[in-house]
């Protein structure tokens, strides 16, 4: 049920990995589809299967004006024939307030718009959906999504045909770090995009729940905050863009993590011969320039 093929896993090449000794590789995540790309495919998979398992054709999930995982279920669901509505945060806002909720209205998905001091308690507002709405919570993290992004490490294992030594992963709620955390036998390092965002580690190793976790979450590259940037980012991902012109980043989550990645290479955090897999978790939608 909703099969897409394994992403690509492609071998990228730049000075900086043969001066270090790295193989440096990105598991190209952004390609499974044109609008469900990406972590927001792999948390929404069994979320989906569970929904039409339990004969519900509704579903109801929540999030801000330029929400990935808005777009990313609106397009889901008009893909695989499921009805859905978006609780959306700020009541000032409409179906015309940003690309991503005309996306979203135009495959289908009821918009719902909420003050903000209401959707800090938006379960009551979903409420009188729950007998008949499959609810998936903001950003689509839960238990069956945890399943879903696990599935990551052991594509990347069959596509390489060894286990490499760090898998790469920006961080945002955690819910895809906690997913790769809870099966990988690779040393899973996190580039978490928002600012003082510390607290998230207690909720990625709950939702793990792996008691062999190898990992390490860096906090440093955030550039400001969420959705926050700097001319130095900027600089970088249109280096990088030049240098690999096949792979498009954005400044929000996967360019924030590539720069801390080449930065831990050129501080020689890698041991030399050393395989990093970096994943590109999409939401190319919210770049901005």
């Amino acid at each position: 049920m909703f099969p897409l093929p394994p992403s690509p896993l492609t071998q990228i090449y730049d000075p900086i990995f043969e001066k270090f000794d790295i193989k440096f590789f990105v598991k190209r995540d952004d390609l499974l589809h044109p609008e469900i790309s990406g972590n927001k495919w792999r948390k929404l998979k069994y979320n989906l299967i569970e929904a039409r398992n339990q004969g519900i054709n509704q579903v109801l999930t929540f999030g801000g004006a330029f929400s990935n995982h808005i777009y990313a279920t609106a397009a889901a669901g008009k893909v695989f024939g499921f009805q859905t509505v978006g609780i959306i945060r700020g009541d000032e806002l409409d179906k015309e307030s940003s690309p991503t909720l005309r996306f979203a209205k135009n495959c289908g998905m009821e918009l719902i718009f909420v003050s903000r001091e209401l959707y800090r308690d938006k379960e009551i507002v979903a409420k009188k959906y729950k007998n008949t709405h499959f609810i998936i919570p903001e950003g689509g993290t839960n238990s069956l999504a945890i399943r879903g992004v696990g599935e990551i490490d052991n594509e990347i294992t069959e596509q390489l045909g060894y286990i490499p030594n760090f898998i790469c992963t920006s961080v945002g709620t955690g819910g895809t770090m906690a997913g790769l955390c809870s099966s990988s036998k690779s040393k899973i390092l996190g580039f978490c995009a928002l600012k003082n965002g510390n607290y998230l580690e207690a909720e990625i190793l709950t939702l793990a729940n792996n008691p062999k976790i190898n990992y390490e979450i860096f906090w440093d590259y955030h550039f400001g905050g969420y959705a926050k940037t700097k001319s130095e980012l900027i600089d970088f991902i249109n280096d990088f863009e030049k240098k690999h012109l096949s792979i498009k980043i954005e400044q929000v989550y996967t360019g924030k993590m590539f720069f801390g990645i080449n930065d831990l290479i050129q501080k020689g955090y890698f041991k030399k011969g050393s395989t990093v897999v970096a994943l590109h978790t999409g939401g190319l939608q919210g770049r901005s320039f």
